[in-house]
């Protein structure tokens, strides 16, 4: 492994011979230079794991190089032995603090600067072998996490198929109102993650269902008020079921099973809520889930033309729906036929 030494003196004899020491040091590669500002400009371009510097030199001297190499990125923490006289105690002090890690007393000593030249270089060695300890864990715990995320996809997309079972609706509508929901929270401004963590919790709208008994969920007819009441309790079905979990995914899907069928103007159930009192998520679950049932075929009614499907929309803007969501939505109206086109029921 090849360490790269910078030593810096405006004396070419010093120059020569700590050079000739370092090269000594198995794989160690000297680079000289006299002037101060060059030998800051290579530190900054390549990085040096040792530097040697005088502190008596005409552009600037040891302590100003110093402080201008530890402000540089990366030459933070590099080693630094400054070379001084013997009678500069109080320079060495004002050195330590700027950053200088040894000292070496002239006239310079061979053994001696082979010894803490040889210790610095260690101890270079030791931090780089610290960071790239750090870079391999930030890996590990990024493949750790991927893993879990990835289980943890999967099980709601188990979840979601449980449900699909019991209802008629698809497999494909459930993955248009999911990207339907993503693209209004993109619209809306939501933070990135939010619009990913929606897109994951958006399937699990209707995962109460699977508490409705059969005779009222695949019914083809309209249900009569008794049996509406019956269906509308999945909503907190799939909120007890979801609610509770230390997954974020679980616990989005939780207030999403809960509040996607709220009305703005709050006639929706099941708890009444209105406006900016029903979760942003599920305001925008309402839109999504909505547009896509009615464009859909289902066994027991035909599909909507779009266009009066987004007169629905337009006309329950403010009643039904958030206004910002249904704004949202139709503002994005290509990368919805997009979205449209690739989830169909064949796909």
């Amino acid at each position: 492994m090849t360490q790269n030494v910078l030593i810096v003196d405006d004396t070419e004899i010093n120059l020569i011979l700590f050079s000739a020491l370092v090269k000594k040091l198995d794989g160690c590669v000297a680079h000289t230079f006299m002037g101060a500002l060059q030998g800051l400009q290579w530190a900054a371009d390549n990085g040096p794991d040792l530097v040697i510097v005088d502190y008596m030199m005409p552009e600037i001297d040891g302590l100003e190089f110093i402080r201008r190499l530890r402000a540089m990125p990366g030459c933070d923490a590099v080693p630094v032995l400054m070379i001084t006289a013997n009678d500069q105690k109080q320079l060495r002090y004002r050195a330590l603090d700027l950053g200088a890690n040894d000292f070496l007393i002239k006239p310079v000593d061979k053994v001696e600067f082979l010894a803490r030249t040889k210790n610095m270089l260690n101890l270079s060695q030791a931090r780089k072998n610290l960071s790239d300890r750090a870079v391999w864990l930030a890996d590990e715990v990024r493949k750790a996490t991927t893993e879990i995320v990835a289980r943890e996809r999967e099980t709601v997309f188990r979840l979601c198929k449980a449900a699909e079972y019991r209802d008629p609706e698809t497999g494909a509508h459930i993955l248009r109102m999911a990207h339907y929901s993503q693209l209004i929270a993109r619209g809306l401004g939501l933070p990135v993650k939010d619009q990913e963590l929606l897109l994951e919790a958006a399937p699990m709208h209707d995962i109460g269902k699977v508490g409705i008994a059969d005779k009222i969920l695949l019914k083809p007819g309209r249900l009569d008020a008794e049996e509406f009441e019956i269906m509308k309790q999945h909503a907190m079905y799939g909120y007890d079921l979801l609610q509770g979990s230390s997954s974020r995914v679980l616990q989005a899907g939780a207030e999403i099973a809960r509040g996607h069928h709220e009305k703005f103007d709050g006639s929706g159930y099941p708890s009444g809520l209105s406006g900016d009192d029903i979760p942003v998520f599920s305001r925008i679950v309402a839109v999504a889930d909505v547009f896509d049932a009615l464009t859909s075929e289902r066994p027991y009614k035909k599909a909507w033309p779009l266009q009066d499907a987004v007169d629905f929309l337009r006309e329950g803007s403010g009643k039904h729906f958030d206004p910002a969501c249904v704004l949202a939505f139709l503002d994005a109206w290509d990368d919805v036929l997009t979205i449209r086109n690739r989830y169909t029921e064949q796909a």
